[in-house]
């Protein structure tokens, strides 16, 4: 069995499952996923039960048997689990940078990490285009939405701000994007795109309506709200092109969507610690502004 431990919001849990999907394939054996963090966290919430995917939550006995001290990491080798099988190894990463050894590792192992990278799932892609398809139908209004999205160059624009800036460790993480790297994207964006019709997305809409000045076409996204931000990343995805900011809620807006012509711009620094590599996370087709 492959274990993955979840933590964050929508787009965090879709690189974790994907990152353990990955080795539960390579190995043909069954996924769990550790979502004990989401009954402390009050911020967050356990959402992968949208998309159609291929895992089994981890019961609370079978979470008891794996420690997450690295004083118990070592003594994870010889104790089993509720289920007989032994946890082999405990990897734990938080860096974004890629590691090869960990799409080598065995069966048997409990992932605790952010993952990060699309080659953590390169050898799944289909799978996963499959099995992040959406369970339910889109409501009345977004099904309007998709048709209208589809009728037009869109483009989506994500502008992440929320607890990137009413919380301070958040905000020392990433950092907030400037308003003039939407402007540069979107002068860009014109050059190479026909009549692009601008689709925003915002956890704070109103302050974007405020400060972001275009005379493009625009639509903002403004009816899903937080309880329904999957909504939003199911418009995203149906749009041809895309502005994504630092966050992971739209890297995968972008990445699920399928036109093979999309152009993507996204943000050259993803994190406030310059130090940190960032050259695994973005995939090479994308353009870094």
């Amino acid at each position: 069995m492959i274990i993955t431990r979840l933590i964050g919001g929508l787009g965090n849990q879709m690189f974790q499952y994907a990152a353990g999907r990955r080795l539960a394939h390579q190995h043909n054996t069954d996924l769990f996923l550790d979502v004990t963090v989401y009954a402390s966290d009050t911020l967050r919430k356990y959402e992968l039960d949208i998309f159609r995917i291929h895992a089994k939550i981890a019961s609370p006995e079978l979470i008891k048997c794996v420690s997450f001290s690295r004083k118990d990491a070592v003594r994870l080798g010889i104790r089993h689990l509720f289920f007989g099988e032994p946890i082999t190894q405990y990897v734990k990463k938080l860096t974004p940078d890629f590691h090869e050894q960990v799409v080598a590792l065995p069966d048997n192992v409990y992932l605790d990490g952010y993952w990060q990278s699309e080659k953590y799932f390169a050898e799944i892609v289909d799978i996963l285009r499959k099995e992040f398809s959406f369970v339910n139908p889109p409501s009345a209004i977004n099904k309007e939405l998709l048709e209208e999205i589809g009728g037009c160059n869109s483009v989506s624009m994500h502008i992440r701000r929320g607890d990137y800036i009413s919380n301070p460790e958040t905000l020392d993480t990433h950092g907030v994007l400037g308003i003039d790297y939407y402007e540069l994207a979107l002068n860009m964006m014109e050059e190479k795109v026909k009549d692009p019709h601008i689709f925003v997305f915002s956890d704070d809409i109103s302050w974007v309506r405020r400060n972001l000045k275009m005379d493009l076409p625009h639509h903002f996204i403004d009816h899903n709200g937080e309880e329904k931000d999957y909504e939003d990343l199911r418009l995203m995805s149906y749009c041809k092109h895309h502005i994504i900011a630092n966050s992971s809620f739209s890297w995968w807006g972008a990445w699920l969507c399928e036109n093979p012509a999309k152009i993507i711009y996204t943000p050259k620094k993803w994190f406030g610690n310059l130090e940190l590599n960032t050259n695994d996370l973005i995939p090479t087709k994308w353009n870094k502004i």
